[in-house]
Parts: C-alpha cells; structure tokens; sequence
C-alpha cells in the first residue's frame, strides 16, 4: 500500500495535524469533536471518510468508491487512522469508528448546565397553573415557591388565611405529594409570605 509518511503540507494540515492527537491521548470530548470536523473539513478526508462509510473495506476500493488517486488516497487514510476516524481491522479491513462516533455524539452536562435557570426549575415542577410537587433541591424550591407567591399574591395586600387557603389549594389540586397548609407553611419559612394574627401579606421584594 502506497503509505506517503512525508511531510503532510498543503490541504492536509491544519489543527488536526500535531502530536498527541490519538484517540487515546486524552484531550476532552469537545476537542475532539473539533478535530474530527477539522479533519473532514478537508474533501479528500471526507470522501475516503464516505467511502469506508459506505463499505469499501481496501484502499483499492476507497480509492476506486471516493475517485481519489492511490497517493491522495493513501495520505487521507493515514489521517483518518491517525485521528481514530477510521480503524484497520487485520481481518474485515477498513472501518468507521462507530464506537468514537457514539462517544463524541453523546449529551454531555456541562459547568454552567449544572445550576438549572429559575425558569427550568418552574417548568418542571409547575404545569398548567398546578403544582406537580416539590423540588427536593433547596434552592429550586426556592424559586418554584417565589413563582407561587408572585402569580397568587399582591405585595402589600392583607389576606385572611382562609383566602390564602383557597389560592393555595387550588395549586394542589390534582397531586397528592403536597397539600396547601404545607405549601402555606413553606412561604411563610422562605419569607415569601409574613404572617400575623391569622392575616397573611406577601413580602415586598428588595430592589437590587
């Protein structure tokens, strides 16, 4: 097989071109994903890539499938191995890395996914106007009983616990994993509602 190992200049260099850029060298998942698409940035990667795809198992048959000379060919294979695009069994020949595929396509959690917004916190525990239950998560709770307390209260109104009552309890309705004195007595802990003598007022938020 026509191997040229000399130096790879031209199309064929690029970020993808350093040391260390194995599939086992370690740089992260959205590294790699770069690189690979560095890699079949260039046409004659991308169609030797689309010829293994599609079941040319020799660089004969990926040369004769892409319409690639042996040489361009032979440099495109080797960059494709190198980068672990395209494994050289010794028995069923050339092949796609399915498993490197599945590894770099797969979601990742991401720093800043890790704190979910107020807003994903309320969407999923609040539908249709019903409370579904509440986050264990102390500071979700927080905010879907800050949702609560701005969509059913008025700052600086007073309301007679069994008005709060029955505004509480209508976001209850259809669960069973939390009844509204609990959520009443939850507002009142987070000091979303004050209350005094059996009359309850919602606490006026601090500007910021």
């Amino acid at each position: 097989m026509d191997t040229d190992s000399g130096p790879d200049s031209g199309p064929d260099s690029g970020p993808d071109s350093g040391p260390g850029d194995g599939p086992g060298d370690g740089p992260d998942a959205g590294e790699r994903s770069r690189q690979l698409i560095g890699l079949l940035a260039e046409e004659n990667r991308l169609r030797a890539f689309a010829a293994v795809a599609l079941g040319a198992r020799s660089t004969r048959q990926v040369a004769e499938t892409a319409g690639l000379t042996p040489k361009d060919t032979a440099l495109a294979l080797l960059r494709l191995r190198e980068q672990g695009a395209v494994t050289d069994g010794p028995e069923d020949g050339l092949a796609v890395a399915h498993d490197l595929l599945r590894e770099l396509a797969r979601p990742r959690r991401t720093e800043g996914s890790a704190r979910p917004a107020a807003g994903d916190a309320v969407s999923t525990f609040v539908r249709d106007g019903r409370l579904l239950r509440l986050p264990a998560q102390w500071t979700r709770k927080q905010q879907v009983l800050r949702h609560i307390a701005e969509r059913t209260f008025e700052p600086g109104v007073a309301y007679p616990e069994r008005v709060v009552n029955e505004r509480l309890r209508a976001w209850c309705e259809g669960t069973d994993e939390i009844d509204h004195v609990t959520l009443r007595r939850y507002l009142v802990d987070l000091h979303e509602l004050r209350r005094s003598e059996g009359v309850y007022e919602r606490v006026r938020p601090q500007p910021a």
